[in-house]
Parts: C-alpha cells; sequence; structure tokens
C-alpha cells in the first residue's frame, strides 16, 4: 500500500465505532422502497458532511453526494448502498408495523458508502484522486409491495418499480463511468469478488372480478372470484414442464386479497407475481404463458380479468471479476479467505443491478461477517469487522486505486466494456413490457 492507501486504513480504523454505531442503526429500523425516509435522512446527514454536492429525494428517498465539484471531464466512480429492507416480520429485528427487516445485508452497503466517504473526503486522500467519486444510496432495490408502487405511477412520482431503474431513467446515472457494488453474503468465505449472472423478471398484478352474493343461501346468484384465481394457479402449475431447465424461470404469486367476508362469495381477488427467467427470450415466453393460466381461470368461472405487466429487473451480465478488488481485499483481510466468483455460477434471484450492467460496467465483491440464509429470520451479524469495516475498506481503497495517477485502471475498465443498451434504449425496451390486459367473462 503506498501512504495514501495506508491513510485511508487508519481514517476508517479511527471512525471505526461511528461506523458501527450507524449500521447497528440501520439493522435496528428498517423500512422498505420508497418508503426509506428516516433511513435517507441517517445517511445524508454523514454524507453531507463529507461531499462537496449532496442532492436528496433522488427518485423519492435516493441520496447522491459528489466527493467533489462535478467536472464532466472527469472519470466518475459509484459506490453504491441500498437503502431498503425486506419483509421479514419473524426476524428479531424486524419493524413490528411493517414487517421491514434488513436481513437482506444492504445497512453493510451503506456502512460500506459512508465508511469510505468519511476517508476519501480527507483532504490529501481527495488531492491524490483524479476524478470524482459519487456515494449513491439508492431505494427499493427489492421488488415488493407492487399495488403501493403501482400507486406511485399512477401519481407520476415514479414509472418503475427498481430504485435503480428508476434512476437510470431519471438520468442520474448519465455522469457515471463505474459502478461499484456489494452484497452480504452468508458463506465460509470472507470476500466473494466478482459477481454472477443472474434472473431478470417483470412483475404482474392480477385481478379477478366476479360478484358477491351470500355464500350459504345463495352462492348459485354469485361469481366466486376465488375459485377462478385458483383455477388460474392450478393452470399455471401446469406449465412448469414447457420452461427449459436452463432458462431457470420462476414464478411465484401470492394472494393479496382473498375476498371480504367468509360468509360472502369473493367478488374481487388479487394476485401479485414475478416472471423471472435468466434471459430476455426466457422472461418473455414465460410471461406469456402466466397470462394465458391466469386467463383460464376467468374463462372457467365467468368472471373479469385485469392482467397489469410491469417492467422488473434485467438479468446480470457480469464482467470479469476486478483484480484490482481482489487484491484490495487480500490486503484488507489478511488473515482471511478471499476468492473470486466460481465461473459460470448463476443466481435465481433478482437485482437491479442488472439494468446497470446493461449500460456501465459494474464491479461486484461480496463479504461475510454474516450467517443464516438472506431473507430469512436467520439471518444475522456474526463479524462486524468484516461486515461492515472490511466492506468500507474495499470500497473506499478500490475508489482510489481506479482514480490514482490520472485515473488510468478506471479508463481502461471504461475503454474495453461494450454496452447492451444505450439510455436511450434501456428506457425504450422497458416501456414496451407495461401493458394491461382485460377479459370479461361474465356475460359469456
Amino acid at each position: 500500500m503506498d501512504k495514501i492507501e495506508q491513510k485511508i486504513i487508519e481514517i476508517i480504523d479511527n471512525n471505526r465505532e461511528e461506523i458501527i454505531k450507524f449500521a447497528r442503526d440501520i439493522y435496528s429500523n428498517a423500512e422498505l422502497g420508497y418508503k426509506e425516509v428516516k433511513t435517507s435522512e441517517k445517511v445524508a446527514e454523514i454524507l453531507g458532511r463529507n461531499t462537496e454536492i449532496l442532492k436528496k429525494d433522488v427518485a423519492i428517498t435516493g441520496i447522491k453526494g459528489y466527493l467533489k465539484k462535478v467536472n464532466p471531464e472527469e472519470t466518475n466512480v459509484a459506490l453504491i448502498g441500498e437503502l431498503d429492507a425486506v419483509v421479514c416480520p419473524s426476524h428479531s429485528f424486524a419493524d413490528k408495523e411493517t414487517g421491514a427487516s434488513h436481513s437482506c445485508g444492504h445497512h453493510a452497503q451503506l456502512a460500506g458508502i459512508v465508511g469510505a466517504s468519511i476517508a476519501l473526503s480527507d483532504e490529501e486522500v481527495k488531492q491524490h484522486i483524479d476524478g470524482n467519486v459519487t456515494f449513491f444510496a439508492v431505494p427499493s432495490e427489492e421488488y415488493g409491495e407492487i399495488e403501493f408502487k403501482n400507486s406511485l405511477k399512477e401519481k407520476e412520482l415514479i414509472r418503475y418499480g427498481g430504485g435503480k431503474s428508476e434512476l437510470i431513467r431519471l438520468g442520474e446515472f448519465d455522469d457515471v463511468d463505474i459502478a461499484i457494488a456489494h452484497h452480504s453474503r452468508p458463506d465460509k468465505e470472507d470476500v466473494i469478488v466478482g459477481d454472477t449472472t443472474t434472473n431478470g423478471f417483470v412483475s404482474k398484478l392480477i385481478k379477478y372480478k366476479g360478484k358477491e352474493s351470500h355464500a350459504a343461501g345463495s352462492p348459485q346468484l354469485g361469481i366466486n372470484a376465488l375459485n377462478a384465481a385458483n383455477i388460474g394457479l392450478n393452470a399455471l402449475a401446469y406449465q412448469r414442464e414447457t420452461f427449459k431447465d436452463e432458462d431457470s424461470v420462476r414464478v411465484h404469486p401470492i394472494i393479496t386479497k382473498g375476498g371480504d367476508l367468509v360468509n360472502v362469495i369473493p367478488g374481487e381477488v388479487t394476485i401479485e407475481t414475478l416472471v423471472r427467467g435468466k434471459t430476455i427470450e426466457a422472461i418473455l415466453d414465460a410471461d406469456k404463458k402466466v397470462d394465458r393460466s391466469f386467463k383460464a381461470g376467468a374463462l372457467a368461472i365467468g368472471a373479469q380479468i385485469e392482467i397489469k405487466t410491469f417492467p422488473g429487473y434485467l438479468p446480470v451480465i457480469p464482467i470479469e471479476p476486478s483484480e484490482i478488488i481482489l487484491d484490495v481485499a487480500k490486503e484488507v483481510v489478511k488473515e482471511g479467505v478471499v476468492k473470486k466468483v466460481d465461473s459460470g455460477a448463476h443466481l435465481a434471484g433478482s437485482t437491479d443491478v442488472g439494468d446497470l450492467t446493461h449500460i456501465i460496467p459494474v464491479l461486484k465483491f461480496e463479504t461475510g461477517g454474516v450467517e443464516g440464509a438472506l431473507h430469512s429470520e436467520d439471518f444475522t451479524i456474526v463479524n462486524e469487522e468484516i461486515a461492515y469495516i472490511a466492506t468500507a475498506k474495499i470500497m473506499a481503497l478500490t475508489a482510489y486505486r481506479l482514480l490514482k495517477e490520472k485515473a488510468h485502471e478506471a479508463k481502461k475498465i471504461k475503454d474495453t466494456f461494450k454496452p447492451r443498451f444505450t439510455v436511450e434504449e434501456y428506457r425504450a425496451y422497458m416501456n414496451s413490457l407495461e401493458n394491461t390486459l382485460k377479459e370479461d367473462y361474465r356475460n359469456e
């Protein structure tokens, strides 16, 4: 390490208690997507001290802080942290009212970006950075609460459900040349460098409308929307053999409204689902079969159906694992286990990081210090030094190494990257996925 890198490590070590206190606070007060008001305020309070330009309320709750005054000619590296939590009400740190829980590990990302901001904002360190660093706290990575997000769309507060997707649409990534993304990893390794392919998805909101009547006295006068939904779900189950194994298709619906009173034939039923696949082609193929299945339920019972489809996330296109992050991790976690991601590995889950990978190079790493399955009540922090402090050090040192010496390493990565979409093409593709299907079989 050169003397500036040693100073970065020293600054983070000297602020260890503040970083850990911040992470514990976020962990204990989780908020859901596009509702991360308090979380956003806490991030903004620290970034406000360590950046020269701070933008608040970007895509409702997002925070974007520039280390220096913006110079469009300079290379800009973004450090990404996610503000939101998942719904896991059984987790020991879940919010009692919303069920929100950071069993996703997003609070560790936020600890990373605020810790990095403390180190990189030191005047001597800043002078040796030949470019800019953007500290990006983004909203709504977890794609849940579809009806709530649809209500935000109807109010024209957002267009897309995912935070990074929305920020791309708004042009907030237009001045970013490289992004560094992180995730927690409940595994034996301390640091994994690189990313896997993932599934992308579209999201769907399905509403069946029938006709209420007395469930015992006159059921023959009603049209049972719940029965229509059950037939649709069963028809969907019979589609499984039509999906190719290599496409990694996943469809996992939930019923969010199943009726109103037990003695009334259900007149309205609502289903939310994601339709996932490894490729865009697989997603679109599965999407048609999902629509067909749910329409079958309405047709069989004589109900009305409305299916709204929304753009979700794109599959991750990973690039070669960063040797810079690998070297940094080995120096930060000297006694730990550091390795590259397994070549050819695939994750059936989804992330809006996938959208970024279609537009700019994304360098990914994961840190341990956690145990238990992600998104479950078993998720817990077991080593704050790895989960929080090592994350901050790796983010800060990687940004510095990319940008020192006239940003030579960053420019190499940028120049060799070939985007799949321009921002305009991305918007056009995402908008093409939005559609509403309505069929009325009640009078047939």
